[in-house]
């Protein structure tokens, strides 16, 4: 016997969270107008410690990206700048700021949804979550709901540019 997770019940729980992260991207939109990003970062024993949406325009604060926003509130709720054992979900891959906090923070997993082809840190530009020259590597998973993600992104996005969105 070892103490690997099940791989079924491990992705059966990325999907849930994911959607609970979807839910806090449609919050980002609808309450704050901000790009439809959520994070949600999950315990070692399964809870909520932390959770987040983009804030970045509305707080004019560069560093309020899902990710960080997430990782402040659990940081507070564990009392502890070190986030051990966590997995974050977040909506969209991080960016290089995001995932060297990421590092820094010593997070076990990070799973996402939708990848960025123009700044993703988590593989697609960038692979700093993997990089062995840090002292710590965090577990990465993408494609979560990516679809759902991506076109969630899309449309706000065409939606900004005066563009119908699509279906």
């Amino acid at each position: 016997m070892t103490n690997q997770p099940d791989p079924a019940a491990q992705a059966f729980g990325d999907e849930r969270w994911m959607r609970h992260a979807l839910a806090l991207a449609g919050r980002a939109e609808r309450e704050d107008d901000e790009i439809p990003v959520g994070a949600v970062l999950v315990g070692p024993r399964g809870h909520v410690v932390g959770e987040g949406w983009n804030r970045n325009i509305g707080e004019h604060d560069p560093t309020a990206h899902a990710e960080i926003v997430a990782m402040r509130q659990a940081g507070r709720a564990l009392h502890n700048h070190r986030l051990v054992g966590c997995t974050l979900y977040v909506t969209l891959e991080p960016c290089a700021m995001c995932a060297m906090a990421m590092v820094h923070a010593r997070l076990a997993r990070v799973v996402f949804a939708a990848s960025d082809p123009k700044t993703g840190a988590a593989g697609s530009v960038f692979d700093l979550l993997a990089d062995p020259r840090h002292n710590h590597r965090v577990e990465v998973r993408g494609g979560v709901l990516a679809e759902e993600a991506g076109m969630r992104l899309t449309n706000w996005f065409r939606r900004r540019r005066g563009q119908p969105p699509l279906a």
